[in-house]
């Protein structure tokens, strides 16, 4: 596969390579998160690619043509005949917090949710435990010209960051000497149609034309389309190198802020109106606004180097951004 031809998103969402590849239609696959921004689109590329043996795992019930649904609250599922568990549920990192402790929060799905599902899927039987665990376990930010690895200590800087860090801790403590194998993946942020959040706001900045004062930054970010993702972890299904090994994940095309308005502007046929404001200028004024943060993720670097993902699993990213942010305009409201 790492020799493979780029796709775009409409012919790579239809086939069913990996399916005959990795065989994920003879397993039995449990997911977790299926109402969410990647598990639902995961249940849909797995039925897409004949995948007909899904159970649905959720804290609140759901309806799906096709799949066994279970609903459990404290994720004490009942995983008899599973082969994999994907476990995509999270609470998910929220911008403008207002919980007083809002790591307990995050501990109490992120970490004890985690270890309460995967001590079921062990006592299970369950072969294989798939975590989508997150790059800031290894930090919000890398220096110039250098990259996160997997070699990388980890120096999470948030409460969800730490959730998600310590998550992987406990699965590991929980799996080691077990016949279970433990594959933990982190992206940085996913992008795709029906994404959330500040990258849903730069989609309707993007749709309007409105001027921004970001044309004059050369910083470095990775990102990874949800079909990116997508693929990474069917092929994480069965892939023998893949058994206990944590695995960063991107499109492996970084780019700039500046670039990346370029190309949504280019992908929706709107062309970015961009004033070319020194970055120095922009973390004062953000400093004065009490924006801080903000700044630095729209001008500070975020790199990922997913060689080791690359080579250990003969992966090679199959959808480019540009693609991949054309889809993220599919369904959404100008």
């Amino acid at each position: 596969m790492g020799s493979q031809t780029r796709l775009s998103p409409e012919i790579y969402l239809g086939m069913t390579n990996h399916a005959n590849a990795n065989g994920s239609e003879s397993l039995n696959i449990a997911i977790t998160g299926a109402s969410g921004f990647v598990g639902s689109a995961l249940v849909k590329q797995l039925t897409l690619q004949g995948s007909n043996a899904l159970t649905l795992l959720t804290r609140r019930p759901i309806k799906h043509d096709g799949a066994t649904i279970q609903t459990r609250p404290d994720f004490d599922f009942d995983l008899t005949s599973q082969d994999v568990v994907i476990h995509a549920a999270a609470r998910a990192h929220v911008m403008n917090e207002t919980l007083s402790d809002p790591l307990a929060e995050y501990r109490k799905i992120n970490v004890h949710g985690s270890l309460a599902l995967a001590k079921a899927a062990l006592s299970a039987g369950v072969q294989r435990f798939i975590f989508i665990s997150s790059i800031k376990v290894n930090g919000e930010k890398t220096a110039t010209g250098q990259a996160f690895s997997v070699e990388s200590p980890e120096h999470p800087e948030d409460a969800y960051g730490q959730s998600k860090w310590e998550a992987e801790q406990a699965l590991k403590d929980l799996i080691s000497g077990s016949q279970m194998e433990l594959v933990i993946l982190r992206p940085p942020l996913i992008y795709g149609p029906g994404v959330k959040g500040n990258f849903a706001s730069l989609l309707r900045i993007s749709q309007r034309r409105l001027p921004l004062p970001l044309g004059a930054l050369s910083n470095s970010r990775s990102l990874i389309s949800l079909d990116n993702l997508l693929d990474l972890i069917i092929v994480c299904l069965k892939h023998p190198g893949a058994a206990n090994q944590t695995f960063l994940a991107s499109d492996d095309r970084d780019l700039s802020t500046t670039e990346l308005l370029k190309q949504l502007g280019d992908a929706c046929g709107k062309p970015a109106r961009l004033v070319p404001v020194p970055p120095v200028i922009l973390q004062g004024i953000a400093r004065m606004l009490g924006k801080k943060s903000i700044a630095e993720r729209l001008t500070g670097n975020l790199q990922i180097d997913i060689s080791h993902t690359r080579t250990t699993l003969d992966w090679e990213p199959p959808v480019l951004p540009a693609d991949g942010f054309r889809r993220c305009f599919m369904n959404i409201d100008s």
